[in-house]
C-alpha cells in the first residue's frame, strides 16, 4: 500500500492564519473597557486548539464514510436550523445560536459543511439527463432549504454561501454556463422588480434566452416560476426586511447618506485600512480598534484592523496566503479520480473563497456589509471549528486523490 504524505504547504499557511487571528483579536479589543472582550483572544486560542483536533478526524477518517453520512449530515444539519426557533438565543437581533453558558454553537457554519458533503454526494452519482434536469433542479432545492432557514433567522449573508455553493458544485458538475445564466436570472430579477417595466422586459428577455438554450421542459418551467416569483416577492421582501438590513444595502450604495448610522462601519473600515499605508502603524497600534470607533473589528472587520497596522503590505501578504490556498484547493479537485472527492474539494474551496472574497469585499466598499466573517482569520468559535473541518477534509481527499 501506497505511503500518504501529508502536505505541509496545505496546512501550515492556515495554521499560520489562525494564530495570526489570535493576535489580531487581541490587538483589537486589549484595551476595551469590557474585562470580558479581553480574553476573546484566549477563547479564539482554545478555538484553534479545538480546531486541529478537527483537522486530524477530517484528515483521517475515510472520505468513504463521509459519503455514506452525508444526507445524515444534511438531515441533522436542517433539524439544528429548526430548533433555533424553539431553543435558540438572540443576539443583535437575530436568533442564530445556542447558547452554552459561555460558548455559543451556530448552526448555519455546520450546515454549510453538511450541505457540501451532501450535495457533493448527489451530484457525484444522480442520473444525468440532458432532456430533464430533474438533478438541477434537485441541486437547487437542497441548497434553497438551508438558505431559507437561515435567512429566516435572519442572516442574509450566510444564506449567499448556500446559493454559491450550489451554482458552483453544478458547474464543476459539467451544467452549461448558459444553464448556470439561466438559474442566476431570478436574482437579477429582484432588483429589477422594483420597476414592473424594467423588470417586464427583462422577463420577455428570460423567455427569449429560454427559448434559444432549450434547458428542457422541467428546468425551463423552473427558472420562468423563479423569475415570476421573484418579481412578485421583490416589493413583499423588501418590506420585511430589518431596518438595519435595509441600511446596510442603502449605505453601501451612498456610506456619506447616513455617516453617523448605517454608513458608519464602512467609513470607519475604509479609514482604518487607508490610514495604514503601505507599511502599517504596527502590532497594537489601531487607533480605530483601540478607541473603538470601528465596531465588529474582531468579527467582520478583522481585515481592517491588519489594514491598520500592518498596512498594504499586510494585507497582500494574506491575499497572496489565501490565493496559493484557493488555488491549491483547486488542484485537488482537478487531479481528484473520485467523482465525490473532487466535488467535495471543488465545494470547499468555493465556500472559504466566497466568503472571503465577501468580507474582504465590504471592508474595502466594493459589496454591502453582509456579516460574513473572513475564514480563519475572524472571532468564532464555530466558524474556526467548521473552516478546520473543511480543511482536514480538503486535505484529506489532497493525500488520496488517487482512491477511486
Amino acid at each position: 500500500m501506497k505511503k500518504i504524505e501529508f502536505d505541509l504547504s496545505t496546512f501550515l499557511p492556515v495554521l499560520f492564519l489562525s494564530l495570526l487571528s489570535v493576535a489580531l483579536i487581541y490587538s483589537a479589543k486589549h484595551a476595551s473597557l469590557n474585562s470580558l472582550e479581553r480574553i476573546l483572544f484566549a477563547k479564539q486560542a482554545l478555538w484553534v486548539i479545538l480546531g486541529l483536533i478537527v483537522f486530524i478526524f477530517a484528515y483521517r477518517i475515510s472520505l468513504r464514510t463521509h459519503e455514506i453520512l452525508a444526507y445524515f449530515y444534511y438531515a441533522l444539519g436542517v433539524l439544528t436550523l429548526l430548533a433555533l426557533y424553539f431553543l435558540g438565543s438572540a443576539k443583535y437581533g437575530a436568533t442564530r445560536w445556542f447558547n452554552l453558558g459561555p460558548f455559543s454553537i451556530q448552526p448555519s457554519e455546520i450546515m454549510k459543511l453538511a450541505a457540501i458533503v451532501a450535495l457533493a454526494r448527489f451530484l457525484a452519482y444522480p442520473k444525468k439527463s440532458s432532456h430533464d434536469f430533474l438533478w438541477v433542479i434537485i441541486t437547487v432545492l437542497m441548497a434553497a432549504l438551508p438558505m431559507l432557514l437561515v435567512l429566516r433567522q435572519p442572516d442574509l449573508g450566510t444564506s449567499l454561501i448556500f446559493l454559491a455553493l450550489a451554482l458552483s458544485l453544478l458547474f464543476w458538475s459539467g451544467l452549461s454556463v448558459y444553464l448556470i445564466f439561466l438559474l442566476v436570472t431570478p436574482l437579477l430579477s429582484l432588483p429589477l422588480a422594483f420597476h414592473w417595466i424594467s423588470w417586464g422586459i427583462f422577463f420577455v428577455g428570460v423567455l427569449i434566452a429560454i427559448f434559444y438554450i432549450r434547458p428542457g421542459k422541467w428546468l425551463g418551467i423552473f427558472i420562468i416560476l423563479l423569475n415570476l416569483g421573484a418579481g412578485i416577492i421583490t416589493p413583499l421582501l423588501w418590506n420585511r426586511l430589518h431596518d438595519y438590513q435595509k441600511d446596510r444595502i442603502l449605505s453601501f450604495l451612498d456610506p456619506r447618506k447616513d455617516p453617523r448610522g448605517a454608513g458608519y462601519q464602512l467609513i470607519q473600515s475604509k479609514v482604518a485600512i487607508g490610514s495604514g499605508g503601505v507599511l502599517g502603524k504596527g502590532y497594537l497600534n489601531s487607533s480605530q480598534a483601540r478607541l473603538e470607533f470601528l465596531p465588529m473589528q474582531h468579527t467582520d472587520f478583522i481585515y481592517s484592523v491588519l489594514g491598520e497596522e500592518f498596512g498594504m503590505g499586510g494585507c497582500l501578504l494574506i491575499l497572496s496566503l489565501m490565493i496559493f490556498l484557493f488555488y491549491k484547493g483547486v488542484l485537488t479537485a482537478q487531479k481528484a479520480r473520485n467523482s465525490f472527492a473532487s466535488l467535495l474539494a471543488w465545494g470547499i474551496t468555493t465556500v472559504l473563497a466566497f466568503q472571503s472574497f465577501v468580507n474582504i469585499g465590504m471592508t474595502v466598499g466594493i459589496l454591502p456589509v453582509t456579516g460574513i466573517p473572513l475564514p480563519f482569520l475572524s472571532y468564532g468559535g464555530s466558524a474556526m471549528l467548521v473552516n478546520w473541518a473543511m480543511w482536514g477534509l480538503l486535505s484529506n481527499v489532497n493525500a488520496r486523490w488517487q482512491e477511486y
